[in-house]
């Protein structure tokens, strides 16, 4: 079996905000483990209550054992388009029905799992809520353990992740263009 060589620390060379060097950055080097792609999608499904937009979001217990808020999401099922995906996967996870209204963009993240490194990318989307009550007992996972009605407005305070948070700031920012 062959081992990489660590490399030497790599420096920033800009000053930090001190007026010293930041540290060191970690040694780049080659995973040993397999990679897998994994392709999810869902979004942000709103409806107006109150003349206020209110979102449905799930809360989910990390493998920490942390309670973490975020977008319902799910991958896709046999030949089902993104856009499909995430009007399923939002409606088994919330209760909630909805329609496309614009695409939301796409975030990609890394983590590891079970001796393999996962490459993750969330297609998101924005959606107007057709229906349905909120509840998390059809999701056929059982990964949500709780699901809200959000203010658009605190949204971003309530979700656990910085990548979602940016894909709700995109949706508030479209809003007035559909509602």
């Amino acid at each position: 079996m062959v081992h990489p060589v660590p490399r030497a620390p790599k420096r920033n060379p800009l000053p930090s905000a001190m007026g010293q060097s930041s540290a060191p950055t970690a040694p780049s080097v080659p995973s040993q483990l397999p990679t897998i792609e994994e392709i999810s999608a869902g979004g942000v499904v709103v409806e107006m209550h109150d003349g206020e937009p209110r979102v449905a979001i799930i809360a989910r217990i990390n493998r920490g054992g942390r309670l973490e808020w975020c977008l319902p999401k799910g991958h896709p099922e046999g030949a089902e388009t993104h856009a499909e995906a995430a009007v399923r996967e939002i409606e088994e996870e919330t209760g909630i029905a909805g329609d496309i209204l614009a695409p939301l963009g796409s975030i990609d993240y890394w983590f590891t799992v079970s001796g393999h490194r996962v490459h993750k990318t969330v297609h998101h989307f924005l959606l107007r809520a057709t229906g349905g009550l909120l509840t998390i007992e059809n999701d056929p996972d059982h990964e949500a353990v709780d699901v809200a009605w959000v203010r658009i407005d605190d949204l971003a305070k309530k979700l656990s992740f910085p990548n979602e948070r940016r894909i709700s700031d995109l949706a508030r920012e479209l809003l007035p263009e559909y509602f």
